[in-house]
């Protein structure tokens, strides 16, 4: 009996870990693979510095650390590390050398369906096709990793820094991705978070399709060519989010419905702050859109949504709104700020004592027939908008702000991300771009 009791504990013991041991590992020669073939659940392999070789599949749930100064190199074939067991968690590592195909996601670090609650952290994750490949494993967490993407093709043949698919529960978290093709690209995906990374010379900051219950909040995008693309997903959270200088839109909504859009700036884009198509039932609260060619684009039959607290600060065209029917931009008795709204708060409430209407008549016709620019300074152009100042109801259907702010939400930037945007200010209007124009409504 005593025998046998104990049997199941020390069964209990390795299944636990809790016999787990720190093993060093040298570097060449192939100790890698045979430490990780040796290997007992729980260890601990610690690199030493130096350079090993790849690929490395790892499979039962261990600790690779590299404690910052080991790299491993793929060799150009497949992906770098893929990991197929549960609870393996890889740290300190550099990872280059993937392979070149897009059809098997060749990868710095791959996570398998069978890897969950893998861990991916602090490590470089350099010049491979993909930087982390999240295929189907379940509540994997991607953190604090930098991750340079490959340049060596057009944007367009390139890999996503982290790529997630149908993986719920997983969390990419205080990454600094840069280069490749899309920040991170999620899609069929559920009950994730993508919180507090940094984006720069992408296609797309985060690219997110048919993926649901899930947090974008605190990350930042910088110099993209689109900053938040959120298209065919429902209750969404979208908080805190900044976009600085990104080229066509900073933040998009695509189909995206019942999500809380709340804190965040997009500053600087070159055409459109926002874009909002086909999108229902949606709060947007307390954003700041300030210094785009349009501040916010709605279209395409976008209904009940409730926009109030937010800032249209120093937009070319505060508003394009495709259609004719009423749409009022307040909520339970609270507006938005417009830079352009000349009006008095006579009784100091905050709220302005005469209401916005941000498009007239003329807008709509230069809209749809944009040579009557040439006809702006006519006679006759200043006569019709005259006439719809003095007599409102002279006016088409469109967004009406009954009770719009006088003061405009802040939302403070970092210095060090200001001056990373400064460093990029213009560079679309010079023409450094790898990529022609995209229509972010195209399929990707």
């Amino acid at each position: 009996m005593l025998h046998r009791l104990l049997i199941v504990v020390l069964s209990l013991m390795f299944a636990s870990g809790l016999w787990a041991m720190e093993v060093s590992v040298p570097a060449g020669g192939g100790a890698l693979q045979r430490a990780i073939a040796g290997a007992a659940p729980g260890d601990v392999l610690k690199l030493a510095p130096g350079r090993y070789s790849g690929p490395v599949v790892l499979s039962e749930p261990i600790t690779l650390d590299g404690g910052g100064q080991a790299h491993i190199d793929g060799g150009g074939e497949g992906s770098v590390i893929t990991v197929t067991g549960e609870d393996i968690t890889v740290r300190g590592l550099e990872i280059t050398g993937s392979g070149s195909d897009h059809q098997t996601i060749d990868s710095g670090v791959q996570l398998t369906r069978t890897a969950r609650r893998a861990v991916i952290e602090d490590n470089r994750i350099l010049g491979n096709l993909y930087g982390v490949d999240i295929h189907g494993a379940e509540d994997s967490i991607v953190r604090a990793n930098t991750i340079v993407g490959r340049r060596d093709q057009r944007m367009n043949g390139r890999g996503n820094g982290v790529y997630v698919w149908n993986a719920p529960g997983a969390k990419v978290v205080g990454n600094d991705i840069r280069y490749g093709r899309d920040g991170i690209f999620v899609n069929t995906s559920k009950r994730n978070a993508f919180r507090g990374n940094l984006f720069r010379d992408l296609r797309f900051a985060i690219h997110y399709m048919y993926a649901h219950d899930s947090e974008v909040s605190g990350n930042v995008s910088i110099g993209n060519h689109l900053g938040y693309a959120l298209m065919y997903s429902n209750r969404l959270k979208v908080l805190d989010n900044i976009s600085l200088g990104d080229r066509d839109h900073g933040l998009m909504l695509n189909y995206t419905n019942h999500s809380d859009l709340s804190g965040n700036l997009v500053r600087g884009g070159a055409e459109k702050c926002t874009f909002i198509y086909n999108a229902h039932r949606n709060l947007i609260v307390g954003n700041r859109f300030e210094g785009c060619g349009i501040g916010i684009h709605f279209t395409a039959g976008s209904e009940r949504n409730a926009l109030t607290g937010n800032a249209f600060v120093g937009n070319r065209t505060q508003v394009k709104y495709v259609g004719t029917t009423d749409v009022e931009w307040s909520f339970e008795g609270v507006g938005n700020y417009w830079s352009d709204h000349a009006t008095f708060d006579l009784d100091g409430d905050g709220i302005a004592d005469s209401p916005f209407r941000p498009n007239d008549l003329m807008d709509h016709i230069l809209w749809s027939q944009p040579a009557a620019s040439l006809l702006m300074g006519a006679p006759a152009v200043q006569l019709i908008r005259w006439s719809q100042a003095s007599f409102p109801a002279t006016l088409p259907g469109g967004v009406l702000d009954s009770h719009p702010l006088t003061e405009a939400v802040t939302i403070d930037v970092p210095p060090e991300y200001t001056a990373m945007a400064e460093r990029r200010a213009g560079k679309w209007r010079d023409g450094k771009t790898d990529d022609a124009k995209l229509d972010p409504l195209d399929p990707h």
